[in-house]
């Protein structure tokens, strides 16, 4: 099983779970934490691989991941937890396993919080993932990773959000990096279903204005998904939890207060 930290509430019934992105980890959430549980029951996963998680990974070394093999790792925590719903918060492609969880358990999933969310890869990223996949065998993956950290991160109030990913990202083994890269080959039949189907449940995208890679697709997608709102954080790229933690705290709060 991944491992998890729960932050319980004793007044209350309701949970709040926490995604993490390839290459972080639970940490990432640090600024969230003491908002969240003074009304929420929290729960953080570090994902396969990743964390606490990273020794858990070996005992799956030669299996390739899928999305549904991920999700379903997050689901035994909260079986395990006795969790029957839960509202879920992620973070880049955290994003994308909580939509994926929702498509196969959406009878689990109360509502969907996605900061810095990906529903489409631009030519830019494209070109970015064609790189990595020539390069991901002979060169060493802290050099792919800070490559496409500064690419996604590129603004000088960018970079705490950029060397907090980068560090977390050392932890990783090589493998476990090339792993995680091989579900880029699955993302785009992923993400076109993603974005054709509104799956009606309340969903809030929190994206940094400056998250020039994503933003633009998550701007012509919410026009068609009416049970999806959309805030732009202003001067604020995309790890949004970490560059504006107080307005992402204040923002997600006031929208959960609402489901």
């Amino acid at each position: 099983m991944l491992s998890y930290s729960v932050y319980n509430n004793e007044n209350s019934t309701k949970w709040v779970t926490f995604v993490h992105g390839a290459g972080g980890s639970s940490s990432i959430w640090f600024r969230q934490i003491r908002a969240f549980k003074e009304e929420f029951n929290v729960l953080l996963i570090d994902l396969q691989g990743h964390g606490n998680s990273k020794l858990k990974a070996k005992d799956n070394m030669d299996r390739d991941y899928t999305f549904e093999f991920i999700s379903n790792d997050i689901l035994a925590v909260l079986h395990h937890l006795k969790i029957e719903k839960s509202h879920f918060v992620g973070i880049s492609l955290g994003t994308i396993l909580i939509r994926d969880l929702a498509e196969r358990n959406p009878e689990m999933v109360e509502s969907m919080i996605m900061g810095g969310a990906i529903l489409k890869l631009n030519k830019r990223s494209k070109f970015l993932m064609g790189f990595g996949n020539v390069f991901k065998s002979v060169v060493p993956y802290i050099f792919l990773y800070k490559l496409f950290a500064f690419i996604i991160m590129p603004k000088k109030n960018h970079k705490e959000s950029r060397l907090l990913f980068v560090k977390e990202a050392k932890k990783l083994y090589q493998k476990e990096f090339l792993r995680w890269y091989k579900l880029t080959a699955q993302l785009k039949p992923v993400l076109s279903l993603f974005r054709m189907k509104d799956i009606n449940i309340p969903t809030l995208y929190v994206m940094g204005e400056q998250d020039h890679l994503f933003l633009p697709s998550i701007k012509k997608v919410i026009k068609d998904h009416p049970s999806a709102q959309l805030h732009v954080i202003k001067n604020c790229g995309h790890v949004v939890n970490v560059e504006q933690p107080i307005e992402f705290n204040d923002k997600v709060l006031s929208f959960l207060r609402a489901v």
